[in-house]
């Protein structure tokens, strides 16, 4: 089958993919919650992994940052990263088990008490954190606290994967907005209405401003600091860290970034992050193209 044929081949891959997903959620959801998020984590790790690159990758994002990291070292988190990937999905997939984990996760860290009295005041919070741990443990705990939280959410470019992707994080918490202009639109006046948005600016942008990130330059999205400063909220980093059990998470809330340029608090945010990826390498997702620029 050709594209003359009316049915792009890129299309038919992302279907493929899609449905072999699906399938893979259906079978793992058939499995008690621990298991499931084992055995997704080990499949990733061991299946995916190899199959989408990713293994390739990890490697090459890691001689960039790390560049003297141990070779024991770097094959352990070739293994360790996916696996950390697989876990999350399954977490996110598994909707009302994943968000009664998530409902009673304590705040902790210096910044906690002022994210527990801007709720109390209804006055609106930008959150920003990375993929790092499960980046929606901190969205479901304080959903299920009866913060009102709305995320930004970049749409995926396979639609039929997107399709069951939005799916399931709406299972979690809501409202979502897409990274387009209606949805940074309606977000603005969630946060005008007195609602926390979070976002995660630790991926590739090609029109992002060329910070740091393990010291290498790194374009990075200005979009958290910029509302935060057009709207005179606070910008609070917030972080869930998965624990060694490999099932449980501690939410971290920081002190808030002081206003300064939008360039400074998003480089403040990167040099935040990666002390967190420092400490804990493993949860931090070395799959991204971090650094296209280089």
């Amino acid at each position: 089958m050709s594209e003359d044929d009316g049915f792009p081949r890129q299309r038919l891959r992302d279907l493929l993919s899609a449905q072999a997903f699906g399938a893979t959620v259906r079978v793992l959801g058939l499995l008690p919650y621990r298991p499931r998020v084992a055995l997704s984590g080990r499949f990733f790790a061991e299946v995916v992994a190899p199959l989408a690159g990713w293994r390739k990758r990890i490697r090459a994002n890691l001689a960039i940052a790390l560049p003297d990291l141990p070779a024991a070292e770097v094959e352990r988190l070739v293994r360790a990263v996916p696996d950390n990937v697989g876990r999350t999905l399954a977490e996110i997939f598994s909707g009302p088990d994943f968000v009664a984990r998530c409902r009673d996760l304590p705040l902790t860290g210096p910044g906690a008490a002022l994210l527990e009295q801007r709720n109390a005041e209804g006055k609106g919070v930008v959150l920003v954190s990375g993929h790092f741990g499960n980046y929606d443990v901190f969205r479901g705990g304080l959903v299920g606290r009866g913060y009102r939280m709305g995320a930004l959410y970049r749409p995926m470019d396979n639609r039929a994967f997107n399709t069951r992707y939005i799916a399931a994080i709406e299972r979690i918490a809501k409202p979502l907005f897409p990274r387009n202009r209606r949805g940074m639109a309606q977000m603005m006046r969630f946060l005008q209405d007195g609602g926390m948005i979070g976002l995660a600016i630790d991926q590739y942008l090609s029109s992002g401003a060329d910070l740091t990130f393990f010291g290498r330059k790194a374009r990075t999205a200005l979009s958290a600091a910029d509302i935060a400063l057009r709207y005179d909220v606070p910008l609070i980093p917030i972080f869930a860290t998965r624990q060694p059990d490999g099932f449980s998470f501690v939410i971290e809330v920081e002190d808030p970034i002081p206003p300064a340029t939008p360039e400074a608090m998003c480089q403040e945010f990167n040099d935040r992050l990666e002390a967190r990826v420092r400490a804990h390498p493993g949860q931090w997702f070395w799959i991204h193209r971090r650094w296209k620029n280089l």
